[in-house]
């Protein structure tokens, strides 16, 4: 039984939207149970079908996207747009909100036990429930994560700074701890598929080989890669530590945007990750400034300390023929 306010703390919270982000952390809270019992609690990673962007549905995916929408229903929500539905749903027609979702982050890692989360992302609902998502991202007027790892954790924003809360398992509610994260400005660590390598465009390469080239390189420091294939996991990494996390387009089929959703996954980070002083682009133009064009569309995303994105997208802003020369002269870039 949940307590009746899952958020100890709500004076950072917006009045009007109290009740959906109590919602949201009552089922946060519940899913966190459900979690923690893993195996005990059924074969919460099995294959159950296909979503409609064709990645594999688990049956904790589907689970999560029931219990969100099911008590959304009752907080002021009129369209829910979830990663594991092909279109936008109606909850209440009298409903001021719109609350995209991916209601289960990362659900490949379930089974081995690594960090995976859910991932809103808040507008004022519209009269058409497509329009209330595909619309600038900077028009949201809240996003976050809940990351389920050794510590339960919401990180949201309001646009007034990006908050933690950690839930307390004894008391079962979200206790603010910290009023305004600020994303660190001085890791030496990036966070990329490497395997990928081969697909990646001119720049990313570019990037990448400098990174690696170390203390002997341009950048004339040492980086550590890190890659957990949990966006939840990774941002809640650089809220806490700083770096760069990139996922490019590259040259396989279906992979030209990269693999991340713009709506469910993408501008809610953005906007976490720029309140709390950091950056987010597509490699080179700024999340925010973005509209997706359709409910699933992807989009490549480069996010962190905000002098690292930078550094991505002026690599690439080179014209071709010094792209290249970076391949046989390390030097054009320094600190």
């Amino acid at each position: 039984m949940q307590t009746k306010n899952p958020i100890r703390d709500l004076q950072h919270i917006p009045a009007a939207l109290q009740p959906l982000m109590n919602a949201l952390c009552e089922v946060g809270a519940d899913l966190s149970n459900t979690i923690q019992r893993g195996p005990l609690g059924g074969a919460l990673g099995a294959e159950v079908g296909e979503n409609t962007g064709g990645d594999t549905q688990k049956a904790l995916d589907v689970l999560a996207d029931e219990a969100f929408a099911r008590r959304l229903a009752t907080a002021d929500v009129r369209w829910y747009a979830s990663e594991e539905q092909d279109s936008v749903v109606e909850l209440d027609p009298e409903g001021r909100f719109a609350l995209a979702i991916d209601p289960l982050d990362g659900s490949s890692n379930i089974e081995v036990n690594v960090s995976i989360g859910t991932i809103f992302s808040i507008f004022e609902a519209r009269e058409d429930g497509d329009a209330s998502f595909l619309r600038p991202a900077h028009e949201q007027i809240g996003g976050g994560y809940i990351i389920f790892g050794p510590q339960t954790m919401l990180v949201v924003t309001f646009g007034k700074g990006t908050q933690e809360y950690l839930l307390d398992p004894d008391s079962k509610q979200f206790v603010l701890v910290q009023e305004a994260v600020k994303v660190p400005t001085n890791a030496r660590e990036f966070a990329i598929n490497a395997s990928n390598y081969r697909h990646w465009a001119k720049p990313i390469r570019a990037y990448i080989d400098d990174c690696i080239a170390g203390d002997e390189g341009p950048r004339e420091k040492n980086f550590n890669m890190r890659w957990v294939a949990s966006l939840v996991a990774e941002t809640h990494r650089i809220i806490s530590r700083g770096g760069v996390f990139l996922y490019p387009g590259d040259s396989r089929k279906g992979y030209e945007k990269g693999r991340l959703r713009m709506v469910y996954e993408c501008a809610p980070i953005a906007f976490v990750i720029e309140q709390a002083g950091g950056s987010a682009t597509d490699a080179q133009d700024r999340i925010l400034d973005k509209t997706a064009t359709e409910l699933h569309a992807r989009t490549p995303f480069v996010f962190g300390s905000t002098d690292k994105v930078s550094r991505v997208a002026a690599y690439h802003d080179l014209p071709e023929q010094e792209v290249n020369a970076l391949f046989g002269n390390r030097g054009l870039f320094r600190v």
